[in-house]
């Protein structure tokens, strides 16, 4: 989240805009539907907008291929777009019986044999899959390339160590470009690889971590209590955030209920608490802080030497519960996955949370990205807007606007 220093002490080149991407698994899937409907309200040949692209999770996985084209943001999410539309769960992670079983016998075995087991589970599923995908569509060469061409100032990966507790965002970008240390988050210069992105998606208990450097790493999301922050911190006086909820303004229903929770019913709050709520809370604080710095005249704030601004941020929320259109979908799991997830209660409605991180099936995956391209189209004015497009395509956002927070649900 964005702390109050954060506005205060980092240099802010004018006319950056920044991208976050937050985590979600497959409901990163909505992401790209909201970069289609972008794409497709730029000219053709536009570049892209962003110059500074955040990404966690697998939002890391959305950051990188868009940040490796910069000079065609049409051709990048077309890219992206097709990728996720031919999404299978065998894609992402071994779903076959062997490999599944094993994974779970072994936590079984782990479990009741206790200090008599030689080595402890590492994950309950193997991701090997997604390692052999993402070799074949990153390249570090264009994104090297892409920073050198100007057209990219940088692009920031997040993960988290099991050993530090550090939430670290890990950039590779201009050379003008400096690392910052906070507390439990720091960033730090790198040459991003796959390995990055494996360590930045690897959800606790459920994918193995990754070793960079010195320490295991797991998913950015976990500890993540800035993820507005690393964009400002590489320059961004804009940002742009797509979110994996609905816009925390909508009250979730009270639902009265006998029945105890399942487990999967507590994972799925679980994995809420770490990829939702920091986000949602850092967008509030950011709000409070905009609000408390335009009663600041700008003219006092000069003579006080406080290089402090608001910051002007998009939000874009699905109108729709990702977990409700994942029940609808949850069939199209594979055999031993829908075993699994059952025997979770993870197949019932109540459950479907944890299946909405998990579901990364094609007819799921589309539908997210329709609700993603919709959303984003029926505030196409706002968004435009925000990038500093007229809705006809030409011209520019008035000069002097009042920086804002706008909430697109």
């Amino acid at each position: 989240m964005v702390a109050n220093n954060d506005q205060l002490d980092v240099p802010q080149p004018a006319g950056k805009t920044g991208l976050v991407l937050a985590g979600g698994g497959a409901r990163a899937a909505y992401q790209v539907g909201v970069l289609r409907a972008i794409a497709h309200l730029l000219p053709k040949d536009a570049v892209s907008p962003f110059q500074i692209i955040c990404g966690t999770s697998a939002g890391a996985f959305n950051a990188a291929g868009l940040a490796m084209d910069p000079r065609n943001f049409r051709k990048s999410v077309c890219r992206l777009e097709y990728l996720w539309k031919n999404l299978r769960c065998q894609d992402i992670y071994r779903s076959d019986f062997l490999s599944v079983s094993r994974n779970a016998w072994h936590w079984i075995a782990a479990i009741v044999l206790g200090g008599f087991g030689r080595y402890n589970p590492r994950a309950l599923l193997d991701n090997a899959p997604l390692r052999s995908l993402l070799e074949k569509v990153f390249d570090a060469d264009r994104l090297e390339h892409a920073i050198e061409s100007g057209l990219l100032e940088a692009l920031s990966i997040s993960a988290s160590g099991y050993t530090s507790g550090q939430n670290i965002a890990f950039f590779q970008g201009q050379a003008h470009l400096d690392g910052w240390n906070r507390v439990q988050r720091i960033g730090v210069p790198a040459k991003i690889s796959v390995d990055h992105l494996m360590a930045s998606s690897a959800i606790p208990l459920v994918f193995p971590a990754v070793k960079l450097h010195r320490e295991y790493f797991g998913d950015g999301s976990i500890r993540q209590t800035a993820p507005v922050s690393p964009s400002l911190h590489l320059g961004a006086e804009k940002v742009l955030v797509i979110g994996m909820s609905r816009s925390p303004a909508v009250e979730p229903p009270r639902i009265k209920t006998a029945e105890y929770p399942s487990l999967a019913q507590v994972l799925g709050l679980v994995l809420n608490s770490a990829f939702l709520d920091g986000l949602e809370v850092d967008l509030e604080r950011l709000l409070r802080v905009n609000k408390t710095v335009q009663l600041i005249p700008q003219d006092a704030r000069r003579e006080a030497n406080l290089p402090l601004r608001p910051i002007d941020v998009c939000v874009i929320y699905p109108s729709q519960e990702l977990d409700q259109i994942a029940a609808r979908h949850s069939k199209e799991f594979p055999a031993t996955m829908r075993f699994l997830l059952g025997g979770l209660g993870g197949m019932r409605r109540r459950g479907s949370v944890l299946a909405s991180y998990l579901l990364f099936e094609k007819s799921y995956c589309r539908e997210l990205i329709r609700l993603g391209y919709n959303d984003t189209m029926a505030r196409r004015d706002e968004v435009l807007d925000f990038l500093g497009t007229s809705p006809a395509g030409t011209g520019d956002r008035q000069q002097g606007a009042e920086p804002r927070v706008v909430l697109v649900n």
